[in-house]
Order: structure tokens, then C-alpha cells, then sequence
């Protein structure tokens, strides 16, 4: 008799918030892991809901650092893990926690979305949120996908209007860490192209495709980070696991999800 039992799937885990919505966060990763072929888990570091209320503003609430540390606990002593994903930390304690136990574990690929700006905080805490997650967190990366925003911040540049400077950002992000790192520009950049620049301190590459509309969607950002994850999970090199994750978002922005708030959701089955 033939054995009918199928490989078993490369495992990915996303430390990152619950977004209540779905379109982004740990959903939305988690949602990207399945589509990838990828079996997916999750340890929570705080919750996001959207105030409908309220403009449609954040409302964060953080979880408890020792119930992450459990999280984290149970999570590496189940599995084998070493393809992780960060996402939205939201606090020092968080960061904190978080970096202790990848520093205990030391899982071989660690990719991060580092969220800098956390909407729903005071602008003091989220600067000291902003200042833990470059110092205790980014030295351990091995690929970074900054947004727009996010690659100023790291880079140090006042601003990113062209493909040229978002080269330079990606440049100055990996001679701070050394990872590999997609700055993505997205709709961001003026042109017809939604364009992410790649670079790893051997080569350089500009990721681009037709604007689907010039308004960002919820989850695209999460779910090109998590995707690119996923493809790491299954073996493919840095730059192999952008390209794959750059069409596979592409194809969930056409797609997209409409809802009652003023943002579309990414589709992950597309």
C-alpha cells in the first residue's frame, strides 16, 4: 500500500495585534500563512478596535506581558519554530518580553514590520514604544518591511517622495541592521506604479505594479510582510519570497474587501 500521509506544511509564527475587523494584524497573517501553503500560529500582543464612533480611531488595548511570555512559551516548546514575523508590539513592556524570548529561541528567520506609530497611544509612549522596538528588536532581524513612514523614521530622512530616495532609505536601513529589507512605497509614491524597492547589501531591486486606486488598503502592508514570511518558511531566499509576495498582494488588493468604514480590506484568497 502507497502511504497517503502528506508532507507536513513549514510552520510560521506572527507575534503581532488582533485587529477586530480582520483586514489587518494577526488576522490578516494568519489569513496570508493559509493562503501560502504555510500552517500559521499566533501569540497576541494587544488588541486594536476601530471606534466607528469616533472617526473610526484606534482603540488599543495591550495584553498582559507574562500572558505573551506564555503565549511564546507554549508556542516554541510545541513547535520547531524558526520563521517568526513581528508585528504591532504596542508597548516597552511588550517589546521587552518579546525580545527576551527571541533571544532565548533564537528562530533563524525573523522578519519584522516594524510598527512605529501606535495610534491609539500618547504620543510619549508611542516615541518610547518607537525607541525599544529599534534598539531591542531590530538588531535581531534578519528582514525588515518598513512602510513609507516607517522607512523615514528608520533612515533618518526628512522624506521619501521618489524611487530613488526610497532606495537610499533601504540602504541606510540595512547598513544599521544588516537584514534584508523591503521599504514599501506603495501608493505613497506619485506615479501609476506602486513600487517597493528591495536591497540586501548585494542587490537592488525595484518591485513595482499598477496602482490598484490611490487609497491604501487595510492589510496590505501586514499581509505583504506575512507573505513574504511564508515564503521564507518554504525555503525560497529573500529576494524570491519579495517578488512571490508582491503578486500574491497585488492580486488581494484587486480583490478587495469593501466594508461600512472608510477603508477596503486586502482578500487573501484571491
Amino acid at each position: 500500500m502507497s502511504d497517503t500521509h502528506l508532507p507536513p506544511p513549514p510552520i510560521a509564527l506572527t507575534i503581532a495585534g488582533s485587529e477586530a475587523t480582520g483586514g489587518a494584524g494577526a488576522q490578516a497573517d494568519l489569513k496570508t500563512f493559509q493562503a501560502r501553503g504555510v500552517f500559521g500560529i499566533a501569540a497576541l500582543t494587544c488588541i486594536v478596535a476601530f471606534d466607528p464612533k469616533s472617526d473610526w480611531g484606534h482603540r488599543f488595548t495591550p495584553v498582559d506581558p507574562q500572558v505573551i511570555a506564555d503565549q511564546l512559551e507554549a508556542e516554541f516548546a510545541c513547535y520547531d519554530l524558526q520563521t517568526v514575523k513581528i508585528g504591532m508590539l504596542g508597548t516597552p513592556a511588550t517589546i521587552d518580553v518579546v525580545a527576551q524570548a527571541l533571544t532565548e529561541y533564537r528562530p533563524e528567520r525573523l522578519l519584522l514590520d516594524p510598527v512605529l506609530i501606535c495610534k491609539g497611544q500618547e504620543p510619549g509612549a508611542a516615541l518610547d514604544t518607537d525607541t525599544a522596538l529599534t534598539e531591542k528588536i531590530l538588531p535581531l532581524a534578519t528582514y525588515v518591511t518598513p512602510n513609507h513612514f516607517e522607512a523615514m523614521s528608520l533612515a533618518g530622512m526628512d522624506a521619501i517622495d521618489t524611487v530613488e530616495d526610497l532606495e537610499t532609505a533601504a540602504r541606510r536601513i540595512h547598513e544599521a541592521c544588516g537584514a534584508a529589507v523591503l521599504a514599501k512605497g506603495g501608493v505613497r509614491l506619485a506615479g501609476e506604479d506602486a513600487v517597493d524597492v528591495y536591497h540586501d547589501g548585494t542587490t537592488t531591486e525595484i518591485l513595482s505594479a499598477p496602482k490598484i486606486g490611490e487609497v491604501a488598503v487595510s492589510g496590505a502592508g501586514c499581509s505583504l510582510a506575512a507573505a513574504i514570511t511564508a515564503e521564507l518558511a518554504k525555503g525560497l531566499d529573500p529576494l524570491a519570497a519579495a517578488r512571490a509576495a508582491k503578486a500574491f498582494v497585488t492580486e488581494g488588493i484587486k480583490a478587495r474587501v469593501a466594508s461600512n468604514a472608510p477603508f477596503d480590506a486586502v482578500w487573501q484568497g484571491a
